[in-house]
């Protein structure tokens, strides 16, 4: 007896490799996933996350390598059209062609098998396992449901035109949801999700029985969801990683992985260094050996000399044939210490407002060492608040102290525009500014590239050609060399890796100063669900 269709269904691919302009995009990428699996595909910007989709998808032809695809797929990319004359119920219907086909197919069946026509009863059979397979009879009402769950517009007469990106989103990706394909390919799907929108997601991803093949930066989506995350940020060997056991497993791995790269590295590091001093010392002896004791003959340097040169040569050749086949790991975050005196309030905030955008009252008290959550809805005025507590905004009404002295840093939610100066000019000049004015003393000052955030080469760039995440490490570079006694985050985990916000979080926990952070990242939000909240 065969296996029911969705049982067979697999998505595999073996050894895919892509490149762009000379580039390696994709290298030696090899999964494969089957009903039940849900695989996560991590890694930075730019690292193949999308074009590894359009290849699973078929959009896409590797440059070497092959994809393997059984039963149908269903796939919600970034991209949507934004000149659409079509409505509501065109958008839906091209996500559930598949269902419409089955169900037109079932009832083409069905009149056969009633005219007695011949082979019919075989043909009725396999359109019913069909319409069965993809749950036909329910995919409107499955579409209907995760409309509303998902905050989208459900009126099918609805034109998309008049309708933003995030309602055609949200509009798109109900109808994947409802389809009942065999496979599905999102890629960060959480965009333009409310909190309501994003359970609904979870819970259906979940509980979806084909394979899933997920794209994403949220870390609490990838938790909830993933059973396993292939990683395509750099290793030691250039090659991706799979860790298994969901996302928990994924951190313990990269983990693990990291640490032994720089641990090779360190060693191969270590066996050049000493193949250089044994040259450097075979060198001195070469010297020193034309220069024996007071008294020597002639014949003694003589004889001695072949064999230092000897040794030289040696230590030369094991120099030159130590191959550095480990290249260097990727930047750790190493925060500088901050510092300030326990239980001395550093800022106080009293009863502040700003009209229309903080019309509540809220008030602020931050000791050293304290830490706070501030949360809301879009638009409630975390952000204004946070402003108000840096001194960048005034409040209309009510009053904001700070301790004579302390330093209070702001991390924004978006960068300031970029310069065409380059980022470690960018770094010099901020921190030459604390100096002479007296906030920063000149010994508590560290190089950019010593904190961890951006390697030599980005540092060496212009601003304006750095990438986004790239100018976001460099805001956090300049407010951390400030050494602040309150940090005031927003939005912190916005353009930021997985690794540096585990990272940021880990060394937040530990430090010294007053923490205040205002985020919608749920994964964050769990990280810190010990600390107070001020819900705004």
């Amino acid at each position: 007896m065969s296996l029911p269709a969705r049982a067979r269904a697999h998505l595999s691919a073996t050894d895919v490799r892509i490149a762009r302009g000379g580039r390696p995009v994709l290298t030696g990428v090899n999964l494969t996933v089957s009903p039940g699996d849900r695989l996560g595909v991590v890694g930075e910007n730019g690292r193949g996350k999308t074009t590894l989709l359009h290849v699973l998808a078929g959009t896409l032809t590797p440059d070497s390598g092959s994809v393997t695809r059984v039963g149908t797929v269903g796939v919600a990319d970034q991209e949507l059209p934004a000149a659409d004359d079509r409505t509501v119920g065109d958008l839906i219907d091209v996500e559930l062609a598949q269902v419409r086909a089955v169900l037109c197919a079932f009832d083409a069946a069905t009149r056969a098998l009633g005219q007695q026509r011949p082979g019919a009863e075989q043909d009725y059979a396999d359109a019913l396992a069909d319409a069965e397979s993809f749950g036909a009879w329910d995919a409107d009402r499955r579409v209907d449901v995760s409309l509303a769950a998902l905050g989208a517009v459900t009126d099918r007469d609805r034109p998309l035109a008049g309708l933003s990106v995030g309602q055609r989103y949200r509009i798109r990706l109900a109808g994947l949801l409802g389809a009942g394909h065999d496979l599905l390919l999102l890629d960060e799907p959480t965009n333009h999700l409310d909190a309501s929108g994003l359970d609904h997601l979870t819970a259906r991803l979940r509980a979806h029985p084909g394979g899933v093949v997920l794209v994403s930066h949220d870390r609490a989506l990838l938790a909830d969801v993933v059973t396993t995350v292939l990683d395509l940020d750099p290793t030691s060997d250039g090659l991706p990683r799979t860790y298994g056991g969901g996302y928990d497993g994924y951190r313990e791995g990269h983990r693990a992985e990291r640490e032994r790269w720089e641990l090779a590295y360190r060693d191969q590091e270590n066996e050049r260094r000493r193949l250089a001093q044994d040259l450097s010392a075979a060198q001195n002896r070469l010297v020193t050996g034309w220069r024996p004791d007071k008294g020597t003959g002639k014949h003694t340097r003589a004889t001695r000399a072949p064999a230092l040169v000897r040794a030289v040569h040696r230590r030369r050749e094991a120099l030159e044939s130590h191959v550095l086949d480990v290249p260097k790991p990727p930047l750790r975050f190493q925060p500088p210490r901050l510092e300030a005196t326990p239980g001395v309030t550093l800022l106080r905030a009293d009863d502040v407002t700003v009209a229309g955008r903080l019309d509540t009252p809220r008030s602020v008290h931050l000791r050293a060492g304290e830490r706070l959550v501030v949360t809301g809805p879009n638009g409630s005025g975390k952000s204004t608040l946070l402003a108000v507590l840096a001194e960048r905004l005034k409040p209309d009404s009510g009053t904001v102290q700070r301790r004579r002295g302390a330093r209070i840093g702001l991390l924004a939610q978006e960068s300031p525009p970029p310069s065409r100066r380059r980022a470690f000019e960018v770094y010099e000049a901020a921190l030459g500014r604390l100096v002479s004015s007296g906030v920063l003393r000149e010994g508590d000052q560290v190089g950019l590239t010593q904190l961890g955030l951006l390697p030599s080469e980005a540092a060496h760039r212009p601003v304006h050609e750095l990438s986004v995440g790239q100018q976001r490490r460099l805001d956090l570079a300049i407010l951390l060399a400030a050494r602040p006694q309150v940090i005031l985050l927003d939005e912190p985990t916005n353009h930021l890796s997985m690794a540096l916000v585990d990272e940021l979080t880990e060394a937040l926990s530990s430090t010294a100063a007053a923490v205040v952070l205002a985020t919608h990242d749920r994964r964050l939000l769990r990280d810190t669900a010990t600390w107070p909240r001020l819900r705004i």
